[in-house]
């Protein structure tokens, strides 16, 4: 029992401690804090069409930047700029927590991801880093690369978001204006067609000839009862107003004629007059909506041209990264301790298991 301590509990306990104090290197360590904010903008086209505007943070740009930090795109950058791999090698003789300098790059994501140590709180969209190095400045280095990296990258996706949103408003913009122009033409060929500007006016205008012929027929027939009561038949003067009433009548049925007062409403080509109200009438809202749909169009272009000349989404860091003084890692203490407790254990076990099996035999 007593040998199998040795070999189990004592001699790798020994080999741990002697390790930790006189080959694993001080590792120093930084964390900062950073979220994605997005400013609050009311834009042209809330007024017009009630479009929502950007505000608070966004948790998929959250995500993103997240999973960016882990990436081994960000690694092979940084690894061009800061050349991670010397600095994560500088330990010769520390094979544990070094990084080897012969490793691929999928070696060197897979040690990133054991330097740097990413957290995102639930809900927040805030986003926690904390970096280890083997040098204090080498630690502030690769965190400050990481801000600026993570900057870029938020910049390059607002700069494609605005530039799809731009070039969306203006293939809507030209949508509208060749709508509006194919509206126009419609009402140009109908009045050239029918040479009639305005068929509301021109039955205004024919209403009023309605109601002045209406007068003279009230007149003529007064006037033709009151000479019937002073004359005798055969009288020219009452056959003169019979005509006048009859002419008077004919152009009265002609007017009515045209409006579908007891008959087919023609204009004067001898066409339907409610059919050319009909088609003016959808003309004209054919061109106010087209006017309408480019006012508005024209509103997104201004917003969106207007919206790509700023910066709207942005990293806000609320933790600047700080030069550290001391070395923080490896905690040698601790890692003594749960090594020292997992032999101990392990040794426990198998002496159990040992003298469970002789005692049986």
């Amino acid at each position: 029992m007593l040998l199998s301590f040795l070999l189990l509990v004592a001699a790798p306990m020994t080999a741990t401690v002697h390790y930790l104090r006189n080959y694993a290197h001080d590792q120093y360590s930084t964390t900062f804090g950073f979220a994605v904010r997005s400013e609050d903008m009311t834009t042209a086209q809330s007024l017009l069409g009630g479009l929502a505007s950007l505000s608070g943070a966004s948790s998929s740009d959250t995500d993103i930047l997240f999973e960016f930090i882990q990436s081994r795109a960000l690694v092979e950058k940084l690894d061009r700029q800061l050349d991670l791999s010397r600095l994560f090698s500088l330990p010769a003789n520390d094979p544990v927590f070094a990084f080897d300098p012969g490793g691929s790059v999928e070696d060197l994501v897979a040690y990133w991801n054991r330097m740097v140590t990413v957290s995102k709180g639930a809900g927040s969209g805030l986003i926690e880093v904390r970096v280890n190095s083997f040098d204090a400045r080498d630690t502030l280095s690769i965190a400050t690369a990481i801000v600026a990296e993570s900057t870029t990258m938020i910049n390059e996706m607002s700069a494609i978001a605005r530039a799809d949103a731009t070039r969306y408003a203006l293939d809507d913009l030209e949508q509208a204006v060749a709508r509006l122009r194919d509206a126009r033409g419609a009402l140009t060929r109908f009045r050239s067609e029918t040479r009639i500007v305005d068929p509301r006016a021109d039955i205004q205008g024919q209403m009023g000839l309605l109601n002045s012929l209406q007068q003279q027929l009230a007149d003529a027939v007064i006037e033709m009862s009151l000479l019937r009561d002073s004359s005798r038949e055969g009288d020219p003067r009452l056959e003169q107003a019979r005509r006048r009433i009859a002419v008077i009548e004919s152009l009265i049925e002609d007017e009515r004629r045209k409006f579908g007062l007891g008959g087919e409403a023609t204009n004067d080509d001898g066409r339907d007059y409610s059919v050319l109200v009909g088609e003016f009438e959808r003309l004209t809202v054919d061109v106010e909506y087209a006017e309408k749909a480019y006012l508005s169009a024209q509103a997104l272009v201004d917003a969106a041209q207007a919206e790509a000349q700023r910066q709207n989404r942005y990293l806000a860091t609320y933790s600047e990264p700080a030069l550290p003084t001391s070395a923080q890692y490896p905690r040698r203490i601790v890692l003594s301790a749960v090594i020292g407790a997992l032999l101990l254990l392990t040794w426990a076990a198998t002496v159990l298991i040992y003298y469970s099996l002789r005692d049986r035999s």
